[in-house]
């Protein structure tokens, strides 16, 4: 698996061999969450950064998705309406959100690497 990158809002981002970036939720965002029971998908467009492109209710709460950067949705992990608990029980595989082409490729880069995101975290815990 490559590496990840991380957003402050709590999502991942896994850059694939064709070029496509797949998000999803950290572990962190979804045991905060608590079990999830419903995840609107995105549609299949252009977003800019920032924009909420999805919604992820739980028993306890109901949160946004945001595009980490910008870019053209080009796929959506369709299991999730049947089967929306992979998000709680596999966060970083089967329970991706959606998949996209960025604007601009080496912007991946500059999001929060594993060590930055641990900080974020603790820098949240300890406040």
């Amino acid at each position: 698996m490559s590496e990840l990158h991380y957003t402050e809002d709590h999502e991942w981002l896994r850059v694939e061999s064709d070029g496509s970036v797949t998000v999803g939720i950290t572990a962190f965002a979804q045991n905060a969450l608590g079990d999830v029971v419903f995840v609107q998908l995105p549609d299949l467009q252009h977003y800019e950064q920032g924009a909420e492109v999805s919604t992820v209710e739980s028993v306890k709460a109901a949160s946004g998705v945001y595009m980490p950067l910008a870019g053209e949705v080009v796929a959506v992990n369709e299991q999730l309406d049947s089967n929306p608990e992979l998000v709680n029980e596999d966060p970083l595989g089967e329970g991706w959100f959606l998949r996209f082409i960025p604007a601009d490729a080496d912007a991946v880069a500059r999001l929060l690497d594993q060590d930055a995101y641990d900080r974020l975290i603790k820098a949240n815990a300890d406040a």
